[in-house]
């Protein structure tokens, strides 16, 4: 199990974490609805909507919240929301997938296209930069679930391809198809994970500058603060000088 480096496509994130924090809840309520409108609302028989609470627990998501966005799945008045992948180049050749979740294709495409070319970057159609990602399961935990050691350990028991740990936690690896079942196994012997989702992981990093890089994640901090967006990945790699000195 060779580790791979979870940080450097996330580190953007840390310092944009409470920048954004008011739209959490929105968003995981949307998955929360749409979850249930695609499959029965009892999570206990649809494993999308027991990983889309599960998802929202780890994030503080006070439990009526969650049962709104549930019966709102069964409303005649609720929105329908569409599945949407965009796919394009951001600054410095960096390729960009973006999941959404909209009950307006036009408006979403029309403002994703937008932040694209706001920030050098131009859309490209389904599958243009797709290839170069693989679809997995990620499953998180905090640091306090236990020692490198220990995660592998379990990790391994559970099924899981890859392992991650660092200062900021654990991040665990598998399969699309194994992570419902990795999940359901580390949860008996590690406890509830902070989240367990499906991820595009890059095949290969594209190196970054530092000045190519302040309007990547320019563009990047765009789309994630979009209301229908919501995940953003990309295979950017920048030093960890540069990093710094984009956060300072």
């Amino acid at each position: 199990m060779a580790g791979h480096s979870h940080a450097k496509n996330i580190m953007h994130r840390k310092g944009k974490s409470d920048a954004v924090r008011s739209k959490v809840f929105s968003k995981l309520a949307r998955e929360i609805t749409v979850a249930a409108k695609m499959g029965m609302p009892d999570p206990a028989f649809n494993s999308r909507l027991r990983l889309a609470i599960t998802n929202a627990r780890a994030q503080s998501m006070p439990k009526d919240n969650i049962d709104r966005a549930v019966k709102k799945a069964s409303g005649s008045d609720g929105e329908n929301y569409e599945e949407i992948r965009y796919e394009g180049y951001g600054p410095g050749g960096v390729a960009i997938i973006v999941e959404a979740l909209t009950d307006n294709r036009n408006r979403t495409a029309s403002n994703v296209r937008s932040y694209f070319s706001k920030n050098g970057g131009a859309m490209g159609e389904t599958n243009s930069v797709g290839f170069m990602f693989d679809k997995i399961g990620e499953i998180a935990y905090p640091v306090g679930a236990g020692s490198a050691d220990e995660i592998m350990e379990a990790a391994i028991e559970a099924g899981a391809d890859d392992v991650e740990s660092n200062e900021d936690g654990h991040w665990i690896y598998t399969s699309f198809e194994a992570m419902v079942d990795v999940a359901a196994a580390l949860e008996k012997s590690l406890g509830e994970a902070e989240s367990v989702k499906a991820i595009w992981r890059p095949q290969n990093d594209t190196p970054i500058d530092a000045d190519k890089g302040a309007t990547l994640l320019k563009l990047i901090a765009m789309l994630e603060e979009d209301d229908d967006v919501q995940n953003v990945y990309s295979n950017f790699d920048m030093s960890d000088e540069d990093m710094a000195k984009l956060e300072a």
